[in-house]
């Protein structure tokens, strides 16, 4: 932001003199200050022009803008001479650049304030066009546009006088002091990030099947996340994903208290039927508070029909709740998905599969049937960027657990990425896939910047946030909270417990103990999973040195027979009794835990020291050795080839620590130099640099503890950075 910090500070004074007026463009005006990187910024720039230019397109061209898109728009207003061509220039300038926030082309950081310099001129020239009414025309053009006043015998627009603005101020002051005094007598007031508005946010409940066939579930099913997901390109929309309202196919509780659980205000529920060539298709839309149907659409017709109606229905949607729609996303709701139906069709049924496998990993022949089915669908449609990018996430999910040191990992997948987005580069499954690719391999700059776009295709992408949250953990624990906080907003079903797992440990390694047993006590209480609570648990005493409690949670754990938690809880309880210097007791648990993992292979990589220093202990130095070894030999294939623990500095202290242990000083300290080059340090980096017995030959010496400091520096910033961001949150009470 240091680019271009002034240029906001400039719109902020703007959005501030806006003071209730002028709701939408404050809307947008008010998102764009709060944006944190530069796509976001381009993109709600460009959206407070829509805004402008919707408006003006009615009051000086007397229609109604339509999909129209703003160049078209702007060349009107100039050719007809309805605004000043200094500011045709800068809308010009404007829409030229902030494409970027749709399209993704070559672009420099510095092209930012340009657009804010011109946003800036549009919105100030806006405020005194409203201010003199919308008759001030051309006349006004060779003035000086600092010195426009209003015109006389013109009418007024919509602006409040002055001193009704001090009434109504007073009167929404005393409004708000009453309301939070309501909130906090009940409880509510607090709950920090739930206060995210609401107003338009809707679930899309499973479609019932009504056909007399059972085997037409898919064409339901897949109607149903087609209208979700043209939902979701909506991002003045929060929309909640479909594994959220899995949950939900065969209830029978109230609408009301499916919207509390999924935390929305609107429910659409719909059924369908399909025989051969013929379709019928009804949703009702439903305000949940209210329990009241608002809006209900009956179709019956020809499948030939089913992208219209798809795109149809999600429009009508955002027209009830009013929901503005960008021309853009406009667009990528109603540009159809295939050229074939029958392409179409094969791709529902991959999908579905898909849905199967992914709802249990263990279903590997549901993956099967997905690639089969998504191969058929390209033989009828070979463009088809939907089923193209299917086929890249059933290569994804084959390989990840595979072929991890070949310098070929995962490349298939970014092969049919990006053939499926020169099909469609406005298909938010391309981003997403990219980011998957380059967070496998170790570009977290290249994944992130991947993430963001496949987010700004569809707003409403949990997995995406996820996914950064899961990447900003190394880099900035604030964003990785944000991100998993977004997600958990968005997915409110079985995956929920474990996003909120995951903030929970975010903030323990930010230090905030006490927050993350808050959020592991809540996803306790949603999924009673008490083996994963307790797992949790571990980790917070582990990293505040609480050793005692965490043995105590791990034996607890290894009570009850789970095999999914052995190798895990195994590795813990070898690694706390190591740093309590208990090694016989580590070694029983380090033969639970090469049990576990069945051969060598399939060993974590930052458990290999660990294994040497317990072996070595013990009396067992050329097992020792082979552990020492394989350390070098892995840290050095994973730097080759660039892979995520390399970029996360992991390799480094892991080297570190070996040549340490060896007497090798020299190599100790270069692996620890490149270590302690990370911006920023959790308390678990502080932990292991502290406990670590690898490095006991080293720990008193000056050049070892400076580092230390140094990282308990960066540690206690950062602390500082969450806690302050924690606050603003309304998030750090502890209930």
């Amino acid at each position: 932001m240091t680019l271009w910090s002034s240029e906001i500070k400039e719109l902020k004074k703007l959005y501030e003199s806006l003071e209730g007026q002028l709701p939408e463009l404050a809307k947008e005006l008010e998102r764009l200050i709060k944006a944190d990187d530069e796509n976001m910024i381009l993109l709600y720039s460009r959206r407070c022009l829509e805004v402008i230019i919707t408006d003006l397109c009615e009051c000086e061209l007397r229609r109604d803008r339509g999909t129209e898109p703003l160049k078209g728009i702007v060349d009107k207003l100039n050719k007809e001479k309805k605004t000043p061509p200094h500011i045709i220039a800068s809308m010009h300038g404007l829409i030229e650049l902030s494409t970027y926030g749709a399209h993704p082309k070559d672009f420099e950081p510095e092209q930012v304030k340009p657009v804010l310099i011109n946003l800036d001129i549009i919105i100030k020239w806006y405020l005194k066009y409203k201010e003199a009414g919308s008759e001030i025309k051309a006349i006004s053009f060779k003035e000086n546009i600092h010195e426009l006043k209003p015109a006389k015998n013109v009418k007024k627009s919509n602006i409040i006088p002055k001193k009704s603005i001090i009434g109504i101020v007073t009167g929404l002051i005393l409004l708000i002091v009453i309301v939070v005094a309501i909130l906090i007598l009940t409880g509510i007031a607090g709950s920090g990030r739930q206060t995210k508005e609401l107003e338009k946010s809707i679930a899309v409940l499973p479609f019932r099947n009504d056909s007399p066939d059972s085997t037409n579930q898919y064409f339901i099913d897949g109607t149903m996340e087609a209208i979700l997901d043209n939902l979701c390109k909506i991002s003045d929309l929060t929309v909640v994903s479909r594994t959220s309202v899995e949950q939900f196919r065969k209830t029978t509780k109230p609408v009301r208290e499916i919207a509390k659980r999924l935390n929305v205000n609107y429910i659409l529920e719909g059924s369908g039927q399909k025989s051969e060539n013929e379709i019928r298709i009804t949703v009702q839309l439903i305000d949940a508070n209210k329990d009241k149907h608002i809006w209900s659409y009956p179709y019956e017709g020809e499948a030939t029909d089913i992208f219209k109606l798809e795109s149809r229905i999600a429009e009508s949607i955002a027209a009830k709740l009013k929901v503005l729609i960008s021309s853009e996303e406009k667009q990528l709701i109603e540009k159809p998905p295939s050229i074939s139906l029958t392409a179409y069709d094969f791709y529902q049924r991959g999908r579905e599969e898909y849905w199967n496998f992914w709802s249990d990993n263990t279903n590997r022949e549901a993956l099967k049937k997905a690639e089969l089915f998504y191969r058929r669908a390209l033989n009828y449609d070979s463009s088809f960027a939907q089923a193209i990018s299917g086929l890249a996430w059933v290569y994804y999910y084959n390989q990840s657990n595979s072929d991890y040191f070949s310098e070929n990992f995962m490349d298939s997948v970014l092969i049919l990425a990006n053939i499926a987005g020169s099909y469609n580069n406005q298909l938010s499954e391309v981003y997403t896939l990219r980011g998957a690719y380059h967070h496998q391999k170790g570009e977290s700059k290249l994944a992130i910047e991947e993430y963001h776009k496949a987010i700004r295709f569809n707003p409403n992408d949990w997995m995406a946030y996820s996914a950064l949250g899961d990447l900003y953990v190394f880099d900035d624990l604030v964003k990785a909270i944000d991100n998993y906080y977004k997600a958990a907003f968005i997915n409110r079903g079985e995956q929920l417990p474990d996003l909120l797992r995951k903030i929970g440990t975010v903030c323990s390694l930010a230090g905030f103990q006490e927050k993350a047993w808050q959020y592991f006590n809540e996803a306790l209480n949603l999924d009673n999973d008490s083996l994963r609570y307790y797992y949790y648990m571990m980790g917070p005493d582990l990293l505040i040195g609480n050793l005692e409690k965490t043995i105590e949670y791990g034996t607890k754990i290894l009570t009850v027979d789970s095999t999914y938690f052995v190798k895990k809880i195994t590795f813990l309880l070898l690694q706390t009794y190591a740093f309590l210097g208990n090694y016989e007791e580590s070694l029983k648990y380090l033969y639970k835990y090469l049990g576990s993992t069945q051969d060598i292979e399939q060993s974590d990589l930052g458990s290999m020291w660990l294994i040497g220093i317990v072996f070595y202990k013990n009396g067992y130095k050329e097992k020792a050795d082979f552990y020492f070894n394989e350390t070098i030999k892995r840290c050095n294939k994973i730097m080759a080839l660039g892979r995520a623990y390399a970029e996360e500095s992991g390799v480094y202290y892991d080297l570190a620590a070996v040549y340490a242990f060896r007497g090798e000083k020299d190599k100790a300290y270069e692996n620890l130099k490149i270590f302690n080059k990370k911006q920023k340090m959790s308390i678990g980096d502080i932990l292991s640099m502290k406990r670590d017995p690898l490095f006991d030959g080293i720990r008193d010496e000056p050049e070892y503890q400076q580092i230390v400091r140094d990282g308990e520096a960066k540690y206690r910033i950062e602390h500082e950075r969450v806690k302050k961001w924690l606050e603003e949150q309304g998030m750090l009470t502890i209930n």
